[in-house]
């Protein structure tokens, strides 16, 4: 490593590659932490390694290359924090009437991302002894979520010391402030996590239910929407189950209300499916595709994340996508070009290995 740093720090743009590749995988999902956008993510990383490079003259080794790296990428998601809104999902606003069918659209830039985590390396467990927070749980959907409510130094010291196990003095030269600062911020950080999060991670919940029971759920679930069978997919919910389609703003609470909205709109016999099962944020999740006729075959349309509570689905986030404009997309033909960018969720489906289409089965 002596021999790379000094190489790179000689102009050796190889060596500097050489040097960083390492931590670029753990270094991009500490971004998504902190932005909840993997479009925010790649940016901010960039912007972290053009500074690496720039300043690794001034690195004299006082601390680790990879504490150094993280301070660097910290301050770049910081600066990105600056200039953008908060990001949520749809179930930080009031639930929709399914008579209403599913609504229009909030700007894209408002909402929480879908996260490849298997295509970016997250591995199961801890990322260090100290850590608090499992490396997949740390990039759920809810966890996320919970994350961007906290002010950005707040979130910054937790994910540094709940999620990879820094200590509060490594923390604090991250941050460049004192450990009395930061154990003060990852009090106020830890009392409103606690408040949002859920009982139970979905670490937790998959592994106890195991994965036979986990696949016979989802076979299931697959073949009900193929066959356009609302009670058979209402009958997996729990009772208090949410359905939300990002970048639309409506969501549905409720197995009732989702029931009416699926019989009225996506399972109402006008649309036919197709979906592969995969896994986003550390989650189940379905990559579904739609028949387009003029194709003659099934073009991506979201990929929906899921929320287990016990056996039941509690909640699906369907993140929508339109790659190709076709009469089974007539709410998503309504969003204007500035709300949605369709290549945010391609490069989703493209990191996680999914086609960009599907053949035609049947009739």
């Amino acid at each position: 490593m002596t021999e790379l740093l000094e190489l790179a720090k000689g102009g050796d743009e190889a060596a500097f590659s050489r040097l960083v590749e390492p931590y670029r995988g753990e270094l991009h999902a500490h971004c998504y932490r902190m932005l909840g956008s993997v479009h925010d993510t790649e940016d901010a990383l960039q912007e972290a390694m053009l500074r690496a490079w720039r300043g690794l003259g001034s690195f004299e080794g006082r601390s680790s290359l990879r504490a150094w790296l993280y301070r660097i990428a910290t301050n770049a998601a910081l600066d990105a924090i600056e200039r953008r809104p908060k990001r949520v999902l749809p179930i930080e606003f009031p639930p929709a009437d399914p008579a209403s069918g599913p609504g229009e659209p909030l700007l894209e830039s408002v909402w929480i991302e879908p996260y490849p985590d298997e295509a970016m390396g997250i591995a199961d467990g801890f990322a260090s002894p100290e850590a608090r927070y499992e490396l997949r749980e740390s990039v759920e959907l809810a966890f996320v979520a919970a994350l961007q409510h906290l002010p950005a130094t707040q979130r910054a010291a937790l994910i540094l010391r709940e999620v990879l196990g820094f200590s509060a003095k490594e923390t604090a030269e991250v941050l460049e402030t004192s450990v009395a600062s930061v154990n003060s911020a990852l009090q106020r950080a830890r009392a409103t996590l606690e408040r949002r999060l859920p009982e139970r991670s979905q670490q937790a919940t998959l592994r106890e239910l195991g994965e036979s029971e986990v696949s016979g759920t989802i076979e299931r679930y697959l073949d009900a929407w193929e066959r356009n069978d609302v009670e058979a997919v209402v009958s997996m919910l729990s009772a208090d189950a949410a359905f939300a389609m990002p970048p639309l703003r409506d969501w549905f609470a409720g197995s009732e209300a989702i029931r009416a909205f699926l019989a009225g709109w996506p399972l109402s016999g006008q649309w036919r499916w197709r979906a592969l099962r995969t896994r986003a944020s550390g989650q189940e999740a379905l990559a579904f595709y739609s028949f387009d006729p003029e194709a003659g075959s099934y073009q991506r349309f979201a990929l929906n994340v899921l929320s287990f509570s016990g056996p039941e689905i509690a909640e699906v986030d369907a993140f929508l996508t339109r790659t190709t404009e076709n009469p089974d997309r007539e709410v998503l033909a309504r969003l204007p070009e500035q709300a949605f960018d369709p290549r945010r969720l391609d490069l989703a489906f493209e990191r996680l290995g999914l086609p960009e289409e599907l053949p035609a089965c049947g009739p």
